[in-house]
């Protein structure tokens, strides 16, 4: 019977990208420090690999939940930029707690965790994660993209207005003023950073995703 082809991802070695033969991977990643790899079955498995996070597969090794592979992207979406910051929020629904964070793509690193905030809403968490991205990066000079999976979010930071329908309450007086902070910076600071859309159908989860869906 004919060995079955595997296929090897490599995230992290001398040359990264999908090889077909193990003695290619292994010149990768062999004497090459936090060498980062891994097996699939098929082509297909290997290439959406390639798109995602190595720490997916790693804590999902083993585990039912594994991430699933994603459609390829047509030529005009392409692969998402592996050199710049991802940002999502999480909206409780059973008691309207919000939360947002950012990402960096590279590492996986966590940079900034913001709330839970009370009474809030996911689209409000989305756009002020874009903004307090935006003015992170500006502190730090880096002209790196943001990406987020929220159009709504976007479209906001693009008018620099949040048009959130929420009502007002003492509960969530604090976010009301975030989203005032929010709006003034966006009114009173240029910026270079693009902030694209994560094209979830294609790439799989938001990097920044909470992971609780």
């Amino acid at each position: 019977m004919a060995k079955k082809t595997k296929y090897y991802v490599v995230w992290q070695g001398r040359q990264t990208g999908v090889f077909t033969d193990w003695k290619e991977c292994e010149a990768q990643i062999k004497g090459f420090e936090d060498a980062r790899y891994k097996s699939f079955e098929s082509i297909e498995e290997a290439e959406a690999a390639i798109q995602r996070n190595y720490w997916e597969f790693v804590a999902a090794a083993g585990k039912k939940d594994a991430p699933k592979i994603m459609k390829a992207a047509p030529a005009n979406i392409g692969r998402p930029l592996k050199d710049a910051i991802a940002v999502d929020a999480a909206w409780n629904t059973a008691t309207g707690d919000m939360e947002y964070q950012g990402t960096y793509l590279l590492t996986g690193e966590r940079i900034f965790l913001q709330g839970p905030f009370k009474d809030a809403t996911n689209n409000i968490g989305e756009f002020l994660a874009v903004v307090h991205a935006l003015a992170y990066l500006q502190k730090k000079g880096s002209d790196l993209p943001i990406y987020s999976d929220s159009r709504t979010a976007i479209s906001w930071v693009k008018k620099k207005h949040a048009n959130t329908k929420l009502a007002l309450t003492p509960r969530n007086k604090p976010v009301f003023e975030m989203l005032q902070r929010a709006e003034r910076w966006l009114a009173t600071n240029q910026y270079s950073n693009k902030i694209l859309k994560w094209e979830t159908e294609y790439w799989g989860e938001n990097p920044a995703d909470f992971g609780r869906k």
